[in-house]
Parts: C-alpha cells; structure tokens; sequence
C-alpha cells in the first residue's frame, strides 16, 4: 500500500479535516509539522514547479494579512513567494499532500477520493 504525506500544522482546521479524512478512509499516512520540522528551499521548488507559487501562496490567511501592503507587493515571482514560504512556514497554504507522485494543495474531499484511493 501507498503511504501518503501530510504537510502542514497541527491546529489547522484544514490539516485536521484532511487527517481525519486519511483515518475515516483508512489510509496510510504521516503527517510532516511545518513548525517543528521545517520545509526545504528544494522541497517548495519542486512544489511550485508542479503547482505554481501562486496556490502555494496562502493569501487569505492571517500570516499574509500581517505582511504590509509594500512586502505583499513584492511576491511575484517563484523566488520571493519560496523565500516567504521558508520564512513564514504558516502562509504556506493547507494541506500539501504528496501522494505516488502526485501533488495535491488545499482539502478537497472530491479530489482527494479520486487520487487516493485508485
């Protein structure tokens, strides 16, 4: 059986829905905390190469809305938006879950059942 990965921290709501989603389904997983172990500069490259820095990016949610208005303005490229994301772990949008190869970011049950469980 396949072993997915969980990124993310532990007492976000999407984290906990997506952990409880692996259990009710009885999927294999480990769950990777941002806060304690960190995330490499190779890891959010790959991401962003799959994914694009855009979604990667979470814009609505508090960590962003601290930044001021002048350093939100300058995260438009992959190299600002990974050297933010390596900074500020949290405004790395919830979850990223890796999966046979697969990248999937943000909860979505649909999308989820349809990857993971063929």
């Amino acid at each position: 059986m396949h072993h997915a990965i969980i990124y993310g921290i532990p007492n976000c709501d999407s984290i906990k829905k997506t952990i409880d989603w692996f259990k009710k389904n009885k999927l294999e997983f480990s769950f990777h905390d941002y806060k304690k172990a960190g995330i490499t500069q190779s890891k959010l490259t790959a991401w962003c190469k799959e994914a694009g820095h855009e979604i990667l990016v979470n814009r609505k949610g508090s960590t962003w809305r601290k930044l001021t208005p002048a350093e939100q303005a300058t995260i438009t490229t992959q190299a600002k938006s990974i050297q933010l994301m390596l900074t500020h772990t949290s405004i790395i949008q919830r979850p990223v879950i890796e999966y046979r190869g697969k990248l999937i970011v943000g909860f979505n049950e649909q999308l989820l059942g349809e990857l993971l469980k063929s």
